[in-house]
């Protein structure tokens, strides 16, 4: 990851990272004044638009955004990357490091399996919140509506494969001038009722929960709906940087976000008919259609900030073992955190557009919406405290204390949410449960997998002796056969000595493992052992945000006992097909998904690299 420094000479690197990070990372929570307010008072749970309850619910929203974004992630979740990347995989790899549990790991695994239905609704309830726009200046033209949003969503889809730095170019000046605009029709209608300005008091919000009772918290899963980009905020730094996205929040979104709410109550203060779209109610007649197309714009961008997480996510579960190999491409010669996963990035276009098509407004996937993300949000305040507890060392009054505060928010907006799951918030637990399986049936089958592995494994030692009094054929080169186990005889070598009874020269045992750190350095990438009659055994280490580049990183050793010639060199591996039995630790579903995922994975050789006219692959079939 490239990060900013305090340097005079970073400035420049500084503000250019703060403008891709505007167009890239805001997106999400930018939009939210799209459809936040007006759910609040037009949604399925509609309060009425009295004085109090207009300014109670602009101080929910006012303390929302600074205790569970400013605070929360700005101030304390940032702090926890694991060096440089954020999400919440990352921050389960810092967990287990110092609190190695079970059930945190699982935790940690369920709430990134939620990230990716929020990856799916985010795009579809943007687009179309803007695009409903339209209504507003043309109820004529609301026919249009959904084939207008299914177009541009597969617009905003076929452009990701030109990368996180490239979009953000386009998108960081648009997004801009979406902040500044927001901001000034807000600030327009304050200055005509400044008396919405009281709603900054926390009393405005106590009184609103006590006076509407029951009706006033279900209304807290709308408030939700302001903090929505929180999570996209942590798992994108790894594309920027903390600082810029900490500058950008503070100096530009917060404000603006800030002015278009208080803008709209005092809109809704002084015409309550305006409650059916307050934000497009802002702009005068004839800014409305421009606004429709900045909208419009805003909301392609608001996408961006969870499919690039969601691309950092998939990429962190391949290469901790959650996932099968997937193609990834680097998009930045630069950056090494920018990253397009063209698999994640269709599955994601079917599902908007699904979601857009079966759901038909943005107010009824708001019904969907929230569930997911407060999950996801209470699940990272629980790894956090683990975090501070034992890795930062705070003192347990210090941390429980905090993390109680953050609790106590996360709990009442997943409490007012859990009342949509009949109304659309299924889909995303669905959804999540679906990934969650997959990603835990790889896990466990790969787990499955290695044991059978070792136990038909064969001691080196044995087979060298064997080799020394067999004394096989030898031909010229260098044979390296490629292991998941770091100390066994790879399956490949020993199908390749039985069946064809002949070794090359020089024999390399190559073992290639992913440590729970984003990036191994250079320097420490492989470990080499001499070993007998002409046998070595190397050993290569990526980063789980590292591209495992098999040759480039044996063209850097350099040893007595190994010299790269990849002229004279053949690959060995072995492919595996698997075939269900019972076994103990499997139930029978993981087992078949498993199965399923194997004969689907991306070929080995590609992942790693590999010339493919150098690969000799040799299969086996093992039960598992």
């Amino acid at each position: 990851m490239t990060q900013s420094t305090d340097q005079p000479a970073a400035h420049p690197r500084l503000l250019a990272l703060s403008l891709l990070a505007l167009g890239v990372v805001f997106g999400d929570i930018g939009t939210s004044p799209l459809y936040a307010m007006r759910e609040c008072f037009h949604g399925s749970h509609a309060i009425a638009a009295t004085q109090a309850n207009v300014l109670g619910i602009l101080s929910l929203i006012f303390w929302s955004l600074w205790v569970v974004i400013s605070l929360k992630y700005l101030v304390f979740i940032l702090r926890a990357d694991n060096r440089g990347e954020g999400g919440i995989l990352a921050l389960s790899v810092l967990v287990a490091q110092v609190k190695p549990k079970a059930w945190l790991g699982l935790l940690g695994l369920f709430g990134a399996a939620l990230l990716y239905s929020d990856g799916m609704i985010t795009p579809a309830i943007t687009v179309l919140g803007a695009v409903e726009g339209l209504e507003v200046a043309l109820p004529a033209l609301k026919p249009f509506v959904q084939p207008a949003a299914v177009c541009i969503l597969i617009g905003v889809f076929l452009v990701q494969r030109h990368g996180t730095a490239k979009v953000g170019a386009w998108f960081g000046p648009v997004t801009l001038v979406w902040f500044v605009a927001i901001a000034a029709l807000g600030l327009a209608e304050i200055v005509r009722a400044p008396g919405v300005l009281a709603s900054l008091n926390p009393v405005w919000g106590a009184r609103f929960l006590l006076a509407n009772g029951w009706h006033g918290f279900l209304v807290l899963g709308a408030v939700f709906l302001v903090v929505t980009g929180g999570e996209a905020l942590y798992a994108d730094i790894g594309h920027f940087g903390v600082r810029p996205i900490r500058w950008v929040w503070f100096a530009v979104v917060l404000p603006a976000l800030m002015l278009n709410y208080l803008g709209q109550g005092a809109l809704i203060l002084r015409d309550p008919g305006a409650v059916a779209n307050p934000f497009f109610g802002l702009a005068p007649d004839w800014a409305r259609y421009p606004l429709v197309a900045l909208a419009t714009a805003a909301a392609v961008i608001a996408s961006q900030a969870l499919i690039t997480g969601a691309f950092s996510l998939t990429m962190q579960a391949v290469q901790l073992g959650y996932s099968p190999r997937l193609a990834i491409r680097h998009t930045s010669a630069s950056t090494i955190g920018q990253i397009f996963v063209p698999m994640v990035n269709r599955a994601l276009m079917v599902a908007c557009i699904a979601l857009v098509l079966g759901f038909g407004s943005s107010s009824r996937l708001a019904a969907a919406y929230g569930v997911s993300i407060t999950s996801t949000m209470l699940i990272t305040t629980v790894l956090f405290y683990v975090i501070a507890r034992w890795k930062w060392g705070w003192n347990p009054w210090v941390a429980g204390l905090l993390t109680g505060l953050f609790l106590a928010v996360d709990l009442a907006f997943l409490a007012a949410n859990f009342t949509k799951i009949l109304h659309g918030g299924w889909f995303p637990l669905l959804v999540a449960g679906a990934v969650f399986a997959l990603m835990w049936s790889w896990r466990s089958g790969r787990a499955s997998l290695a044991e059978t592995m070792r136990e038909r494994s064969v001691p080196l030692d044995l087979l060298i002796e064997d080799v020394r009094q067999t004394r096989p054929a030898r031909v010229p080169g260098t044979a390296i056969f490629m292991s998941g186990h770091p100390t066994g005889v790879p399956s490949a070598l020993l199908h390749n000595l039985k069946h064809n009874k002949v070794l090359h020269e020089r024999v390399v045992l190559l073992n290639v493992r992913t440590e729970e750190v984003p990036h191994v350095p250079p320097a420490e990438r492989a470990t080499i052992e001499p070993l007998e009659s002409g046998f070595c055994r190397i050993s290569l280490r990526f980063g789980f945000m590292d591209e495992p580049d098999v040759p480039h990183a044996l063209a850097g050793i350099d040893a007595p006992c190994f010299r790269f010639e990849p002229q004279q060199t053949s690959y060995f591996l072995g492919r595996e097909t698997i075939l269900c039995a019972p076994r103990k630790g499997l139930s029978r579903i993981p087992q078949h998904l498993f199965a399923w995922m194997s004969q689907n994975a991306r070929d080995a050789t590609a992942f790693f690299g590999l010339p493919p006219g150098s690969v000799v692959e040799l299969g086996a079939r093992v039960q598992v």
